[in-house]
C-alpha cells in the first residue's frame, strides 16, 4: 500500500507519521538505521530491537523537521531515490550530531560510493562515538581514501588503543600512487606508532607494504622475517612470499608457502600462490595436485577448474584436461577458451575431427584467431585447401570486425605451401576492401618480393613508412631487400640500422644487420651480428647467412658445422641447399 502513497498523502497524515516514528526513534535510538549489506543491497531499515544495553544509553527526542526529513529519507529509500535518502541523512547528521544518523548517512554514501559525503558522515560518527570502533575505523579508511593520512593514522592508534582490528594495510595500499614524499611521511607515522607497539603484526604488515611500494624489498623482507610464526596471517606471509620471489630466492619462498599451508590448510590464496610458485619452477605434476586440491575445497570456482585443465595439458595429460575443459562448457564458462584448447588436447590425441570441430567453436575473443589459423594450417595439411578457403570466406561473412585478419591468414596458409599466385589474389581481393590497410599492404609487398617485383615492394613499404616513419619491421624489410638484391647498399645500410636503433633486439634485424655488413665487406661485424641472430632465433636463412660468412672469412669446416645443424630443424629449406650448393658445389655440407 505504501507504494501509492503521494507527498500530499504524507503531509496530510503527518501528525500520525511522526508519532510512530517518533515512538520508534526514542524506543531504540538511531541506530535501528542498519548498514548496507555485505551482499551490497542497499541499507533498508531494520525493525525496532531493543539492545541488551539498551538501558545504558541516553536518548533525546528529535524535532518534527528532523523526523519528518529522516522520514522522507527512508521512504526515498524504500523507492530506489538514494540521492534523496543520502541528502537528508547527510543533513541530519550535521544538524543533530547523532552517531545513529551519522552511521546511517555513511553507510547509504559508502553504498553509493559517494566518496565526500562518505567522509563527512563518518567524521561525524567518530566524533559522536569516540569509543566505537567501527565508527573509528571508518573514519580513517575514509581520510586514507582522501589523502589526509596523519589523521588517519590517528583514528587508527585509537582504534589500536582499543584493541581493535585495524586496517594498516589499507592505508599503505592506498598510498601506492601517491608522491613519495606522501609515503615518507606515512612512513615516519608508522615509525611512531612501532615505537609505541612494537610488536604489532598490523603495524608491521603495513610498514612493509610501503616499503616494497619505496622497492626497498630487502627492508620489507627483513621487517617480516622477524615476526613469530605463530602471529603470521595469511596476508603478511604472502607478501613475503613475493618479496622472497623479488629477490629470485624462489626454493625459500616455496618453502615458506608449504610450511604455512599447515597452520592455514583451508586458506584458498596461500594455496593458489604455492601452486602457482610450483607452476613457475616446471614442477607441472606438483602444480597439479595442488589445484586438484584447490577445485575439490571451491568446485564452484571455474577459473580453478579452467587453471586445472591448462596445467594438465601442460604435463600432457590430454584426457584429464579434456574431462575439465568439457566441464567448463557444460557450465558455460570461459567457453571459448575450453572450446580452443580442447581442439590442442585432440590434436595431440590424433584426434583430428574433433580438433577441427572444437576450433570451428570458438567464438569472437581472445582465440578467435588463433583457434582460425590453426584450423586452417590442419585443412591444408590434410589438402583440404579449397574448404578451408571456403570456410575463411564465410567466416569473413560472419564476423566482420575480423575480415583484415582472416584474410591474412588465408594468404599465410597458400605463401606457406609455395601457391603465391593464389595468396596474390587473396591479398588482392582485401586491398579491394581495405586500399590503405599496412598489415596487407606489408604483406603484399613480401609477396612481391616472391615475385620479383621489387618496385611493387619498395611502393608499399615506403606507402607503411610514409605513415609511420618508424616502423621496424617495414625498414628492415626494404633494407633487408636492398642489401639481397640490389646494389643500393649505403641506402640499405641507413634503413637497416634505423630499424636497429628501434628494435635492438629483433633476430630478424639482427640477421639483416649481419647481412649488409658481409655485402659491404665487414666480414668480423657480419659474423658478430649473424652469431646473435642465430642465438635469438635457430633459423635455416639466419644459418645460411652465417654459413656464408664463416665461408668467405676462410672457416669452411666452422661453416659446414652451422649449415648441418641447421638442415637438422630444416632440411627442406631452399635457400639453406642453394647457399650450400652455391659455395661448395653440393647440396649437403
Amino acid at each position: 500500500m505504501m507504494r501509492n502513497l503521494h507527498v500530499g498523502h504524507i503531509l496530510s497524515s503527518m501528525n500520525k507519521s511522526l508519532a510512530l516514528l517518533s515512538a520508534a526513534l526514542l524506543l531504540s535510538g538511531c541506530q535501528t538505521f542498519a548498514p548496507s549489506e555485505p551482499d551490497g543491497t542497499p541499507p533498508v531499515e531494520d525493525p525496532a530491537v531493543a539492545t541488551p544495553d539498551t538501558e545504558d544509553k541516553v536518548y533525546r527526542p528529535f524535532s518534527q523537521e528532523t523526523l519528518y526529513s529522516l522520514l522522507v529519507a527512508e521512504l526515498a529509500g524504500q523507492r530506489n531515490r538514494y540521492d534523496i535518502a543520502l541528502d537528508n541523512y547527510v543533513e541530519q547528521a550535521q544538524k543533530t550530531r547523532d552517531a545513529g544518523v551519522a552511521e546511517r548517512g555513511f553507510r547509504i554514501a559508502e553504498y553509493l560510493g559517494a566518496d565526500q559525503p562518505a567522509l563527512d558522515t563518518s567524521l561525524q560518527w567518530a566524533k559522536a562515538a569516540p569509543d566505537n570502533v567501527d565508527a573509528l575505523r571508518a573514519a580513517a579508511v575514509q581520510l586514507a581514501r582522501s589523502g589526509r593520512y596523519d589523521e588517519s593514522m590517528t583514528y587508527m592508534e585509537k582504534v589500536l588503543q582499543q584493541q581493535g582490528d585495524t586496517y594498516f594495510d589499507f592505508l599503505a595500499l592506498s598510498a601506492s600512487d601517491t608522491s613519495p614524499e606522501t609515503r615518507d611521511g606515512l612512513l615516519q607515522s608508522f615509525d611512531r606508532l612501532l615505537t609505541k607497539y612494537p610488536d604489532n603484526a598490523q603495524l608491521q604488515f603495513g610498514k612493509a607494504l610501503l616499503l616494497q611500494q619505496e622497492g626497498n624489498n630487502e627492508a620489507a623482507l627483513e621487517l617480516l622475517e622477524k615476526q613469530p610464526d605463530n602471529n603470521r596471517q595469511p596476508a603478511s606471509i604472502l607478501l613475503h612470499s613475493r618479496l622472497l620471489q623479488s629477490l629470485e630466492r624462489n626454493d625459500e619462498a616455496l618453502a615458506l608457502l608449504k610450511k604455512s599451508l599447515k597452520q592455514y590448510p583451508e586458506d584458498k590464496r596461500l594455496r593458489l600462490s604455492y601452486a602457482r610458485q610450483l607452476v613457475a619452477q616446471d614442477r607441472i605434476d606438483d602444480a597439479k595436485g595442488e589445484f586438484a586440491k584447490l577445485l575439490q575445497q571451491y568446485p564452484e570456482d571455474d577459473d580453478l577448474r579452467f587453471s586445472l585443465a591448462l596445467i594438465c595439458l601442460e604435463a600432457e595429460s590430454w584426457k584429464e584436461a579434456i574431462v575439465y575443459l568439457n566441464e567448463l562448457i557444460d557450465r558455460d564458462a570461459h567457453v571459448d577458451a575450453a572450446n580452443y584448447n580442447l581442439a590442442r588436447a585432440y590434436e595431440k590425441l590424433k584426434d583430428l575431427p574433433k580438433a577441427l570441430n572444437h576450433y570451428r567453436m570458438v567464438g569472437p575473443g581472445n582465440d578467435f584467431l588463433p583457434a582460425q589459423a590453426r584450423h586452417t594450417e590442419l585443412l591444408f595439411k590434410l589438402e583440404r585447401r579449397e574448404d578451408a578457403a571456403n570456410y575463411l570466406n564465410q567466416a569473413r561473412d560472419e564476423q566482420p570486425d575480423y575480415a583484415i585478419q582472416l584474410y591474412l591468414i588465408e594468404a599465410e596458409a597458400w605463401s606457406r605451401v609455395a601457391e603465391n599466385e593464389r595468396a596474390w589474389q587473396v591479398v588482392k581481393h582485401a586491398l579491394e576492401q581495405f586500399p590503405e590497410d599496412l598489415n596487407l599492404l606489408y604483406t603484399r609487398a613480401m609477396l612481391a618480393e616472391k615475385r620479383n617485383d621489387l618496385s611493387g615492394l619498395e611502393k608499399d613499404l615506403r606507402f607503411i613508412l610514409k605513415r609511420e616513419p618508424d616502423n621496424a619491421m617495414a625498414l628492415n624489410a626494404l633494407g633487408y631487400t636492398l642489401a639481397d638484391r640490389t646494389t643500393r647498399l649505403e641506402e640499405a645500410k641507413e634503413l637497416i640500422e634505423q630499424a636497429y636503433q628501434l628494435n635492438p633486439t629483433d633476430p630478424a634485424i639482427l640477421d639483416s644487420l649481419g647481412w649488409i655488413n658481409y655485402r659491404v665487406g665487414n666480414l668480423e661485424e657480419a659474423e658478430f651480428y649473424l652469431r646473435k641472430a642465430m642465438d635469438d632465433m635457430q633459423d635455416a636463412e639466419v644459418a645460411a647467412h652465417l654459413g656464408e660468412v664463416l665461408w668467405a672469412q676462410g672457416k669452411q669446416r666452422e661453416a659446414r658445422k652451422v649449415w648441418r645443424e641447421a638442415l637438422k630443424d630444416e632440411p627442406q629449406s631452399s635457400i639453406l641447399r642453394s647457399t650450400i650448393k652455391r659455395l661448395t658445389g653440393t647440396e649437403t655440407p
